[in-house]
């Protein structure tokens, strides 16, 4: 154990977030995400794990540690609902809310269709896998600099 990592943050994770430099891809997601197949194709190779973690959990853990790219418009994209764009699922403001709050300040998201998400997270450096049962827990984190 080391003291102010989360104890939910496993020593692979914090290899992999170690790893990762400006600019960098970090895909968390819910359980229903195409996770095992889409993770063969990242810079890491293999699916990472946070079993037994909802996604707002997860997520309060990695952006304590996980700084957020300042030289992009939108450092956090999300998948759009299948068939309706516009459509607003509680996991969104959820996730908005743990997002801002870790950057005390107002963060954009950009939502990306479902095949352009699978696309962009196939370009990832590595995707998180948590338990949240979903619908449309899929979130890519651009890394920034300390």
């Amino acid at each position: 154990m080391l003291k102010g990592i989360d104890p939910i943050i496993n020593a692979e994770l914090i290899h992999a977030l170690m790893l990762m430099g400006h600019g960098d891809q970090l895909v968390l997601c819910d359980i229903n995400h195409p996770a095992q197949t889409i993770a063969r194709h990242t810079t890491y190779g293999r699916l990472l794990y946070m079993s037994g973690c909802g996604l707002e959990r997860a997520a309060e853990a990695i952006l304590k540690l996980f700084p957020l790219d300042t030289f992009v418009d939108a450092p956090v994209k999300r998948m759009q609902v299948v068939g309706d764009p516009e459509s607003h699922m509680p996991i969104f403001s959820a996730m908005q809310a743990v997002i801002d709050r870790a950057e005390e300040k107002p963060i954009e998201v950009e939502a990306l269709e479902r095949l352009a998400f699978y696309e962009a997270a196939k370009n990832s450096f590595a995707i998180v896998r948590t338990s949240d049962p979903g619908p449309y827990g899929c979130f890519i984190f651009s890394k920034g600099v300390v």
